[in-house]
């Protein structure tokens, strides 16, 4: 493994867990304000307890994400500092800003901790939403300044000079819109369906049914919700990434030659040297309609555009085929939640129903870490899109393949402390707020 490979992959891995941790803090605070808010509608003592077990989860994350945040900002100055030296005064606003609604975000969730029966009531409840809201912000500050990457504005370029530089058009570049809206849906998705899934599991285990339950419909809900609307954000950036990038739109098809009524393809093995893809299945007019909103508009190939400018072709279309099949499972199971919950409540607590959610734990991350491929490889080979080829941006510091290895290791083992730490929350706070226990009510104000 060279140093320009060892670099792209230690990124790849660093965001790869980030992005997870990321998600997870901008969801969770979100299901601990209503569950929260729940408790103070009801004074059910079991939605106490579901919160503050969510909101230590919360803290867990919100730190782990500090750390590995952290570590991502020194990466990008340490790994492509040819990339920070002209990007960052470009596109430091919605870092900075981010760097505030994580202080924010910080003060909020030490308020909401600590101000249990301290603060009224109500102010304890805003200050769990200000979490949530604070860590949305971060998360969508972020992705406008990857959507920069993609879609760069706020500046001018000529001979190698960046010039009249606007960080207001910067971070509102045409990219950002799309990437946020479908970033945030898919947060909501796979964290809803993971939270979800381990509730059900523990319903399936018939341990603490009753705060399980809660938690599972609380989690789906939102997870299910997001899963329906995420089809319109999905055709958004479909047309967005047309007009922007049309070279990995093409690429997210394998779409070789420029055509009317251009097939969508589902499956299939991309053949290169052939310029084809073996064994797919082939919707004849779908790609034209989604790219451009007319089945007979031809949509660009490959071919239209220089060799050296191709992204990696089955990398992206493998990547970009995996996150909307998993998306249409999850947004089938979407469908028959809302069955369950509006016709047929009692098959809630049907085995076959549960195993479903269970099963769904990893589907939404795993779309989530394939639709950041699409978007990572599907730029490339540009770190900075039309303007600097990541080649150019890498640092020419030796020894890269180590610090990849070093990077690796933290990330697994920060990763495996985060899972057995939040297992044993939800187990522990589970058994404390046990409504079957004689000494709930003792054990539950205690």
């Amino acid at each position: 493994m060279d140093d320009f490979i060892a670099a792209r992959s230690q990124m790849a891995m660093s965001l790869g867990f980030h992005i997870i941790f990321a998600c997870v803090g901008m969801v969770m605070p979100f299901f601990m304000a209503i569950s929260h808010y729940k408790y103070l509608r009801t004074g059910n003592e079991i939605y106490k307890g579901l919160t503050k077990a969510w909101s230590k989860g919360v803290a867990i994350l919100f730190a782990t994400g500090a750390v590995s945040g952290t570590m991502l900002s020194f990466e990008l100055g340490l790994l492509w500092p040819e990339f920070m030296k002209h990007a960052g005064p470009i596109f430091g606003m919605p870092f900075s800003l981010e760097g505030t609604a994580f202080f924010i975000e910080a003060i909020a969730l030490g308020f909401f901790l600590y101000g249990w029966d301290r603060f009224n009531k109500w102010f304890h409840w805003a200050t769990g939403v200000l979490v949530g809201i604070s860590g949305l912000a971060s998360g969508i500050l972020v992705v406008a300044a990857n959507a920069w990457m993609n879609s760069p504005a706020g500046f001018d370029y000529h001979n190698g000079v960046y010039s009249n530089i606007d960080p207001i058009a910067a971070m509102l570049n045409k990219a950002w819109f799309s990437q946020a809206l479908h970033m945030v849906l898919a947060a909501f998705v796979s964290t809803g369906f993971a939270v979800a899934g381990m509730h059900a599991l523990m319903i399936l285990k018939r341990k603490n049914v009753e705060f399980h339950t809660k938690a599972f419909k609380i989690a789906a809900t939102c997870g299910c919700i997001a899963a329906l609307l995420q089809p319109i954000s999905g055709d958004i950036s479909a047309k967005d990434v047309t007009q922007r990038q049309p070279i990995k739109l093409a690429a997210m098809e394998a779409h070789f030659n420029t055509e009317e009524r251009a097939p969508f393809i589902l499956g299939g093995i991309v053949n290169e040297e052939e310029q084809k893809v073996d064994y797919a299945i082939k919707i004849p007019g779908v790609l034209s309609f989604l790219a451009h909103g007319d089945i007979d508009k031809p949509v660009k190939g490959l071919n239209e555009f220089p060799r050296e400018d191709w992204p990696p072709i089955a990398i992206t279309h493998y990547a970009f085929q995996i996150m909307i099949t998993l998306g249409m499972l999850l947004c089938g199971l979407s469908l028959l939640y809302l069955v369950v919950i509006w016709k047929k409540k009692h098959w809630m607590q049907a085995n076959w129903f549960l195993r479903l959610f269970v099963l769904a734990i990893p589907l939404g991350y795993i779309a989530l870490e394939a639709g950041w491929v699409v978007t990572e490889v599907g730029r490339q080979p540009w770190i900075i899109y039309g303007i600097m080829r990541t080649k150019d941006a890498v640092t020419p510091m030796p020894g890269i393949v180590y610090s990849f290895y070093i990077f690796t290791t933290v990330f697994v083992s920060l990763s495996a402390i985060v899972i057995f730490l939040l297992y044993r929350q939800l187990k522990m706070v589970g058994r404390l707020y046990d409504v079957t226990d004689p000494n709930f009510g003792i054990k539950s104000k205690s």
